[in-house]
């Protein structure tokens, strides 16, 4: 009865799946754990390897490249595990047949996913010079990454022979029912390609819809474009709405203006508007806060006669600066004017109202004549019964 137990159990270790014996299983297992373990010394000393060759170049591009192509190629002791496995297990027929196919897929994942993350590095090159805009590149960098993984199915599918004629065909079938579903998909699509095409703003830009937005582009994606307000809550616009409103592009501004009028009180004498004006000129001219327009020189002036004030008009410009940068240049100016107007002997002038009261005393006579003029009014008993 023993002997017959132990052939039952030599029988089902022999056996094991699909006519695998459980050793081959064991076996199999443990080529399958040495491939991750020998991923984890390939990634650990091989590529500390390499890196340290890439620090010794002045590039950053090999560095960039090198980071972005550590996991595809990790995939490589994995798959030659797979491959050995395949070689080892007594295989014959349909199983054999799989086990080569799913060799084949796990070559073609590693090679489309070494692919795909090494546009990143490719198209940062290109972003440090001058031929592709930001926005552009981030563009291209995605439709070459799907382009990249379509091709990596397609290859997988007729790997494991999906015909990919058929399938194309139906998804040409089914897009077209999309398409007339999806018109704004379409529609902010292409409104995003106007965007980029003409340059008309970049990550980064700080950009003005009047009444409605103001804030920073933080990425122009396929469908919409996220803004960042002020408040620092995001904001996504559809594409289609940036392409038909009028956006205003601050961060692409080559100065930011200073524009003020300051109102001085009437009692100013013209020698001292004179000697005022010429001072805070003088202060913007001398001082390295503030920028030379070529089209348009920087000045002070005396204005206009306001309607409780003289006032004088202050036009200048600075470099492109950010918020608090631009606060302080224009804080510096406000004091020095205040100073300056001090020093002159004037003062700042503020809304005001005179009231002329005219002396409306009539002569006796006069008023007796106007009420000789004037016809007797009409008198008109409570009690009549009058209308209310």
């Amino acid at each position: 009865m023993l002997d017959s137990f132990l052939n039952v159990v030599n029988q089902v270790w022999d056996d094991g799946l699909y006519g695998i014996g459980i050793t081959e299983l064991i076996v199999s297992i443990v080529i399958l754990f040495a491939g991750f373990i020998v991923r984890g010394i390939f990634i650990a000393r091989v590529f500390k390897w390499l890196e340290k060759l890439s620090e010794q170049t002045e590039s950053e591009a090999d560095d960039a490249l090198l980071e972005t192509l550590k996991k595809p190629l990790g995939y490589l002791p994995i798959t030659i595990a797979l491959y050995v496995i395949t070689l080892y297990l007594p295989l014959s027929g349909t199983p054999e047949l799989v086990a080569q196919n799913i060799v084949k897929a796990a070559i073609a994942f590693t090679i489309f996913s070494t692919l795909s993350n090494s546009v990143q590095p490719i198209f940062g090159m290109f972003s440090a010079t001058s031929l592709l805009t930001a926005s552009m590149t981030m563009w291209l960098e995605r439709a070459a990454r799907v382009l990249i993984w379509v091709i990596g199915i397609g290859v997988i599918l007729d790997i494991f022979g999906i015909q990919i004629g058929p399938l194309v065909a139906g998804l040409g079938l089914f897009s077209v029912a999309v398409a007339l579903g999806a018109q704004d998909l379409f529609k902010n699509l292409i409104a995003g390609i106007l965007i980029i095409g003409e340059n008309r703003f970049q990550p980064g830009d700080r950009i003005e819809i009047e009444g409605e937005l103001h804030g920073v582009v933080e990425n122009i994606g396929f469908r919409s474009t996220l803004v960042r307000l002020f408040s620092t809550a995001p904001m996504l616009v559809p594409n289609k709405d940036l392409a038909d409103f009028k956006v205003i592009n601050h961060g692409a501004m080559q100065y930011r203006r200073i524009s003020w009028t300051i109102n001085l009180i009437y009692s100013t004498t013209q020698d001292q508007l004179a000697k005022i004006c010429e001072e805070i000129e003088g202060f913007i001219k001398s001082s390295d806060q503030f920028a030379e327009n070529p089209r348009q020189d920087s000045f002070a002036r005396t204005d206009e006669f306001g309607a409780s004030s003289i006032d004088i008009r202050i036009l200048c410009y600075t470099e492109p600066l950010n918020l608090t940068d631009f606060t302080k240049v224009k804080q510096s100016l406000i004091f020095e004017t205040i100073k300056i107007v001090r020093a002159n002997g004037s003062e700042f002038a503020y809304p005001s109202t005179s009231v002329y009261v005219e002396n409306t005393e009539k002569n006796p006579e006069d008023y007796d004549v106007v009420q000789d003029l004037s016809h007797e009014p009409q008198r008109i008993d409570p009690d009549s019964g009058g209308d209310d």
